[in-house]
């Protein structure tokens, strides 16, 4: 095509927005996608013979999310996720008692409160963990609930401020499909070019020029789409150099980390569908969430996020599917775990190049780095967007879809 006049480098989320917002313009747009596949974090394999989604699975927040109208205009089958769970806590291998879960229940109404009274309270940003109440039964297992697996991070590097701006508090929809079916859906049609990373982006003149091993394109205005941690590793060069306001902001959003194992021949947990299994842990101890029989499906999600996933991906994944299944065992049994078959499925976002981690939250103090993030370059010709981008909804689709068609509102904006 002839030089674009938006070049929008990323096909995730914030990617496919951006392209749909800048054609809804009636303006001219090229995505160029390092992967040979759209989604970036959001995809769905099927190696299990049934729909699993190795990142982001649920669109949070629905009443506002932009993606539930765009779902159903395609026919796509959603879910109230919180509706259908059957929830499950377990003491070891055992049920927990009416007392433990009440008590369990007092802790995440205790998590809460605390939070929303430091918050009130002002005076400087502090990290969540000095915040929220300890020592109790059941502090460690909401801590790890709210730190490692809702934010894949330890409390103790996260924002206060931060984590109350973004946290969620609206339904949860599941995709039967997948949510990167969904995605893919929503990328049909557009302009978009795979296997075609970029290594260096010239941005400073009147016209921005990407240099790949595609050549040369040349735009004159540009969306960078990419995850903090890339862009902190320099994995495109921006000549000139991205201001040290915006590279410090990057730094101060560090992705989380998680891994998740997808098992079948779950028929030996004696669950129901929507299942959605949790157990006691020690302050220390990693939580494994696990997710079971979604839409009736033989499939075991078992996700563990923060410090313990980071150890897990660099050790491999036999020793991921080693530990989720002796977690099976602790819980169910060891005859249970024999049962799940072999070959799981393991994701490893941290060693992909093309996105280092899952989502992003902002170190203690640095709240406001999101706010540096998404403001526009160059006048407006240079945004970037992506969830880190979004003060409401950042670590969610749905915040980087909203990113991305603000980045187009502020270059559609300058090019007029």
């Amino acid at each position: 095509m002839a030089d674009p006049d938006v070049l929008v480098i990323g096909a995730g989320a914030a990617g496919i927005a951006a392209a749909r917002a800048v054609r809804a313009a009636g303006r001219s747009v090229l995505v160029v996608e390092a992967r040979a596949r759209v989604g970036g974090r959001v995809v769905t394999d099927g190696r299990l013979g049934v729909p699993f989604d190795l990142g982001a699975a649920w669109l949070h927040n629905a009443e506002g999310n932009p993606l539930v109208p765009l779902a159903g205009a395609l026919g796509f089958r959603l879910v109230d996720s919180d509706a259908l769970r059957r929830e499950q806590t377990r003491v070891g291998g055992r049920l927990a008692t009416a007392e433990e879960e009440a008590a369990y229940g007092a802790a995440w109404d205790g998590f809460a409160e605390a939070v929303r009274a430091r918050v009130a309270a002002g005076g400087p940003d502090v990290s969540v963990a000095a915040a929220v109440p300890r020592g109790g039964d059941w502090d460690a297992t909401v801590a790890a609930w709210q730190g490692d697996i809702i934010a894949a991070a330890p409390l103790e590097r996260l924002s206060l401020q931060d984590f109350a701006a973004t946290a969620l508090d609206g339904r949860n929809m599941l995709p039967e499909a997948g949510f990167g079916t969904l995605l893919a859906a929503l990328a049909e049609g557009l302009p978009i070019r795979l296997g075609a990373g970029v290594r260096r982006l010239r941005w400073g003149g009147a016209w921005a020029e990407a240099e790949g091993d595609f050549g040369t394109i040349r735009a004159r205005a540009v969306v960078v789409t990419l995850p903090t941690d890339v862009l902190v590793a320099g994995a495109v060069r921006f000549d000139p150099p991205l201001p040290a306001e915006v590279v410090q902001a990057a730094q101060d959003l560090p992705l989380g980390q998680v891994v998740k194992v997808g098992f079948r021949g779950v028929a030996g947990l004696g669950l129901p569908e929507f299942s959605s299994v949790d157990r006691q842990v020690a302050p220390g101890e990693a939580l494994v969430a696990m997710s079971a029989r979604p839409f009736g499906r033989d499939l075991l999600a078992c996700h563990v996020g923060g410090d313990a996933a980071a150890a897990l991906e660099a050790a491999g994944d036999a020793a991921a599917e080693d530990f989720m299944r002796a977690e099976v065992a602790l819980r169910f049994g060891a005859q249970a775990a024999r049962g799940l078959r072999a070959g799981p499925v393991v994701t490893n976002w941290m060693r992909d190049p093309f996105a280092r981690g899952v989502y992003s939250t902002a170190r203690v103090g640095r709240a406001a780095a999101r706010g540096v993030l998404a403001a526009p370059l160059a006048g407006g010709r240079l945004c970037l967007a992506g969830e880190a981008c979004h003060a409401r909804l950042a670590g969610t689709v749905g915040g980087a879809w909203e990113s991305g068609e603000v980045a187009v509102g502020n270059v559609l904006a300058a090019l007029q």
